[in-house]
């Protein structure tokens, strides 16, 4: 793994543990976020971050892939909200700038339970 991956998955292991001040030292100042609910810049991200920790404390993140492309990184993961629900699957793609994160987008989806896909969400 790249040091760009490996930062973007640290970003997220941080940030999934509440340890949300400490994933942000891996990010640049006055980067951008494209998340539609929150408001634009990283402490807004940031604030909302902090907020979900506290809701859910036990949140789980399993990294499934990680794909780099130049200074992009995809990373595919499942994120298990509270212990015992089917989660979602997450697509975070990082833009990086000397090392840096630089911008984040992200896009989730429902992990369904009885879905007719046999090769299921993963």
């Amino acid at each position: 793994m790249t040091e760009n991956a490996r930062r973007a998955v640290e970003f997220l292991e941080l940030a999934s543990a509440g340890r949300v001040d400490e994933a942000y030292q891996l990010t640049v100042p006055g980067g951008k976020h494209h998340n539609q609910y929150l408001e634009a810049g990283w402490e807004a991200l940031k604030a909302g971050m902090k907020a979900a920790s506290k809701r859910t404390p036990d949140q789980q993140l399993d990294v499934k892939h990680v794909v780099e492309s130049g200074d992009l990184v995809a990373v595919h993961s499942h994120v298990v909200p509270h212990p015992g629900q089917a989660g979602i699957a997450v697509i975070h793609l990082f833009r990086f700038e000397n090392g840096k994160i630089a911008e984040l987008w992200d896009v989730g989806q429902a992990v369904e339970t009885g879905s007719p896909n046999s090769d299921g969400t993963f």
